[in-house]
């Protein structure tokens, strides 16, 4: 198994996590982004060279007890992928939708770890 991210331990570091509206914001503004049924994920380069996650959840989603397990189980499945350490150094901000109230714990990290995982540089290429 791959090392976590450096100095990540068993937790994600605020380093390691976007903290400011600012730089939310900016993967919204002048990120690209990726589909899947029950989430959105925007990213955008940033100069620090490694990733960091933001996680964004309307009230749509459900109510606060339901947003919050579900931002728990979003760092839980991020914090976990064995590529996270892959990853280019981006600013990660995932987005529920409205089916992510009722969507279970293992639909939720396939298509997360699907999402991410297109993220990766490719290998080879042309």
């Amino acid at each position: 198994m791959p090392e976590p991210a450096p100095g990540a331990g068993e937790r994600l570091l605020p380093a390691e996590r976007l903290r400011r509206r600012a730089d939310y914001l900016r993967c919204y503004r002048t990120g690209r982004r990726r589909h899947g049924a029950a989430a959105l994920i925007y990213f955008a380069p940033n100069p620090l060279g490694h990733p960091r996650l933001g996680i964004t959840a309307s009230r749509k989603v459900g109510n606060a007890v339901v947003r919050q397990r579900l931002k728990r189980r979003i760092r839980e499945i991020y914090r976990r992928w064995t590529d996270r350490a892959k990853l280019p150094p981006l600013d990660l901000v995932v987005h529920l939708k409205n089916e992510a109230g009722t969507t279970t714990f293992q639909a939720l990290q396939a298509e997360l770890e699907r999402l991410l995982g297109s993220l990766l540089p490719r290998r080879g290429g042309a």
